[in-house]
């Protein structure tokens, strides 16, 4: 009963095989390897942008920080969502990797919406040389709330951004989760909806750890090589990262395996409403924040299952108080883990 991030899950066994085969021989380092140039050549296809740029980094740190790097300058501020990842997880990295651009937080939730978008960038580059200039706008989908934008969401806020001729950052992480909950294509989320950059991400999808830089206008592209050598992000055994993006986009697998984690969420939130828990969020993609009394917290802890308790205390004396968790499931998970947690928590 392991919920408590798809970072914990195991890597997938096409990977793996891919990184014994990688594991053979000589190849060119820093990203010259073959691997590389079919990987590059594959990503391209899936997007169905022939000119994009594909660079590959081993966390989603890198990629989301580099990348705002890339499109921002020192005194520009980035707009976000108040719980983006990279307001939140991130130890200010896009601020370090940028050189001081800061970030705007775009009130509401966990999703922007266009209104609040408009008035927030409005608001910024109001003080001349005092304040921060404008920078880029970064949507994280899914959010760390588990919601989903379909790909209208995903224009209508890049829209607003073109008003204000500023780039749009997306922070795919879960990318692949957010398509299969959609039934977008690739190029509908991204490019044709107006996103410049996106953070490709595979790590939390089955890969041991990779994401991808995409640059659909190439001319960011030897900023971004810049950046990622200064950063130290880098790798010179490059084809191992190189091997993990060629499986993963090889077949569908990317797809495939965030199919099963959706399923998943599915058969879990089904099971967690019918045993009467709330949800603050619906859930839409692989992610669930379900509330229910603490007894039950402690039964579940008790009996194995590993995941979050996200809002309330453990420890606290009212057995009755709700407590909210975030569970999360990833490629691997099984039916009988999920129906041996709704068993614990109906017994």
């Amino acid at each position: 009963m392991f919920f408590a991030s798809d970072n914990t899950g195991p890597v997938h066994p096409d990977v793996m095989a891919a990184l014994a085969a990688a594991n053979t021989g000589y190849a060119p380092g820093y990203g010259a390897d073959a691997l590389m140039d079919e990987v590059r050549e594959r990503i391209r296809t899936v997007f169905e942008a022939p000119e994009a740029a594909v660079y590959l980094v081993a966390t989603g740190t890198a990629a989301n920080s580099l990348a705002l790097a890339t499109l921002s300058d020192p005194w520009s501020t980035v707009f976000c969502s108040p719980v983006a990842h990279i307001q939140e997880d991130e130890c200010n990295a896009p601020e370090f990797f940028s050189g001081g651009a800061k970030l705007t937080l775009v009130p509401g939730g966990d999703r922007m919406t266009p209104e609040a978008l408009r008035a927030t960038i409005a608001g910024e580059e109001t003080r001349g040389v005092h304040g921060p200039q404008r920078g880029p706008v970064s949507i994280t989908n899914v959010t760390e709330r588990g919601t989903v934008y379909s790909a209208s969401d995903v224009a209508a806020l890049c829209a607003v951004a073109r008003e204000f001729d500023l780039p749009v950052h997306l922070d795919g992480a879960r990318f692949a989760n957010a398509l299969v909950a959609t039934n977008a294509t690739p190029a509908e989320m991204t490019w044709r909806a107006g996103v410049d950059a996106l953070s490709f991400g595979g790590t939390k999808n089955g890969c041991m750890g990779v994401e991808a830089v995409v640059f659909f206008d190439p001319k960011q592209a030897w900023e971004f090589e810049l950046r990622r050598k200064r950063g130290a992000h880098l790798f010179s055994k490059h084809r191992y990262l190189s091997a993990q993006m060629a499986a993963y986009v090889t077949d569908d697998l990317w797809l495939r395996l965030a199919r099963k984690a959706n399923d998943g969420a599915v058969r879990l939130a089904r099971g967690l409403k019918a045993a009467g828990a709330g949800f603050e969020w619906e859930p839409q993609a692989n992610m669930l924040f379900p509330s229910f009394p603490r007894r039950l917290h402690k039964a579940l802890h008790e009996a194995g299952a590993q995941y979050y308790v996200w809002e309330g205390d453990l420890d606290g004396s009212d057995p009755e108080e709700a407590l909210t968790a975030r569970l999360v499931c990833d490629w691997s998970v099984s039916d009988e883990s999920i129906d041996s947690f709704l068993d614990v928590l109906r017994s």
